[in-house]
């Protein structure tokens, strides 16, 4: 089962910046299963232009949610609404997108659903 992801981020790569949101749909016929996560940085680095594209103000993602929470969250929907079903990951940008999902997912999970 496909689930389309668009992520936003403070700069280029993982670990070394944050991201700082992402949203998450099923694709099916009602496109009706969604999920959106806000989460606080992970790092003191970030690039203004880059956060600048989310419309989110440093300060403001200084409260966002625990990364942690918000991934075993995802994690939680993803078992939810594809049971059995495996997901599978797309994106505009799939690289880009991948690289951030995959490393939030290993780092704060220990497993990332996707494989």
């Amino acid at each position: 089962m496909y689930i389309m992801m668009d992520i936003e981020s403070d700069g280029p790569i993982p670990s070394k910046y944050s991201m700082i949101s992402f949203g998450a749909v099923i694709v099916d016929e009602k496109l009706d299963k969604t999920f959106y996560g806000k989460l606080k940085p992970i790092s003191d680095l970030w690039i203004p232009e880059a956060l600048a594209v989310s419309g989110f103000s440093r300060e403001e993602t200084l409260d966002f949610d625990d990364p942690a929470e918000v991934m075993l969250k995802f994690e939680k929907w993803i078992q939810e609404n594809l049971g059995n079903k495996k997901p599978i990951f797309i994106a505009d940008n799939n690289g880009f997108d991948w690289q951030f999902i995959n490393y939030y997912f290993h780092y704060f999970v220990g497993r990332n659903p996707f494989g």
